[in-house]
């Protein structure tokens, strides 16, 4: 009997936790990490502030546990993914292609898996990469630290003829540009004011990767800039 009751006290916890963290992913995305406060996730998740702080303590750790939740996943697949690759490829050189594919490719088809988060993970790490706090920031850098460092190697042996410092500028180029489109359409019709069609929308996947991909192959693969001493074009 005790242990039944145990067991459905952790099932009730799980449940409680869960729900706090849905809540918060769906509000964080909406609102942003500053515009959104504890009494509106208490109330998106039906749940007291007590909850909150017992599962998580603080508003900054339940937004490390936001990210947490879905990053772990996503960064084991890519090392999977890379890892797959290379063996295949049996210490060849991979195409740029397959690795670009395999740490942006990954994330974006993300999109169509709910379980993950789907496309309101995607719209929320989006959003946050282009409008983070410190904290944010220090804390994806250290969850993206080891599967970055795969990818840049995987890159430098790929493009040996471009210098390492190029490709660390180009990758950090993608990073930006991936993270801009998956903030949605909403900020290309504000900066821009351009008219988009309902099928061009950030919700049609089948079209976003495929256009997002081409462009980061495109900057990738584009001739290296000529600099004076100065530093300067």
């Amino acid at each position: 009997m005790a242990v039944a009751e145990s067991r459905a006290g952790e099932s009730r916890n799980t449940d409680t936790r869960e729900r706090i963290l849905d809540a918060a992913e769906r509000l964080f995305m909406a609102h942003g990490y500053e515009g959104t406060s504890m009494r509106q996730i208490t109330g998106e998740a039906g749940v007291n502030l007590a909850a909150v702080n017992y599962h998580f303590g603080s508003k900054e750790s339940l937004m490390q546990e936001v990210f947490r939740r879905r990053l772990d996943w996503l960064n084991d697949e890519r090392m999977r993914v890379l890892d797959e690759l290379e063996q295949e490829a049996a210490g060849r050189p991979l195409k740029p292609s397959q690795i670009v594919d395999g740490f942006f490719g990954t994330l974006l088809r993300m999109a169509d898996d709910e379980a993950r988060g789907g496309m309101t993970f995607l719209r929320l790490l989006g959003r946050t990469l282009t409008e983070p706090s410190e904290f944010i920031r220090t804390f994806l850098a250290q969850e993206y630290r080891t599967v970055v460092e795969r990818y840049k190697e995987a890159l430098f042996k790929a493009l040996p003829d471009v210098p390492k410092a190029e490709i660390v500028w180009r990758f950090h180029f993608m990073l930006g540009a991936t993270s801009y489109a998956i903030a949605g359409t909403d900020a290309l019709r504000l900066v821009t004011d351009w008219q988009i069609e309902d099928e061009a929308t950030m919700d049609r996947l089948d079209h976003l990767l495929p256009r997002l991909m081409s462009f980061l192959l495109g900057g990738l693969r584009a001739p290296l800039p000529q600099l004076n001493e100065g530093g300067q074009i």
